[in-house]
Formats: C-alpha cells, structure tokens, sequence
C-alpha cells in the first residue's frame, strides 16, 4: 500500500515539473512547444526524458535528439511548431 502511495506521488510530481517545463518554455524566446505539443509529447518526455526533468534546455535537446523515437503525433506537432518558431525568427530580422 505504501509503496502504491509512493508511486503516486512521485508520478504526480514528475508530471507537475514537466508541466512547469513545458509552461516555461512557452515563455522563452527559445522554441517554444504549443498546448497542443504538451498534450501529444508529454508522455514521450517521460519516456525518453525523464531524467532531464525539470531542466528545460536539457528536455528540449532531449526530445530533438530522439525525434525518431517520437510518437508520430509529438513528431508532427514538434515539427510544426518548430517550423513556426523558425519563420517567426526570419519574419523578425
């Protein structure tokens, strides 16, 4: 029972910092991932990234490095909002 207990917490609690990392990545000036992004990646970051939580940049190179290991939805919403930051920055010089 405890250790369920445990398990619980600890899974909350890695979901509430990969909330926040997400959160503030869309604040940055560096990519930024969508609300869409979030829903579709999260669990991807957890797989693949979970010991980067909760640092963002190390997360975001994370999820670049094993874009190939991405479900195919976090694959198409990581590059279309990639995609977007990046005509953003052009459009801005």
């Amino acid at each position: 029972m405890t250790t369920l207990r445990t398990q619980t917490i600890r899974q909350a609690g890695l979901i509430l910092a990969f909330a926040v990392s997400i959160s503030a990545l869309s604040s940055t000036s560096s990519f930024a991932f969508s609300a869409e992004a979030q829903q579709m990646c999260t669990g991807d970051a957890f797989r693949l990234c979970s010991s980067e939580i909760p640092n963002i940049p190390k997360i975001t190179a994370c999820m670049f490095k094993n874009r190939s290991n991405l479900s195919v939805g976090c694959r198409a919403v990581m590059d279309r909002d990639y995609a977007a930051q990046k005509a953003r920055k052009v459009a801005s010089e």
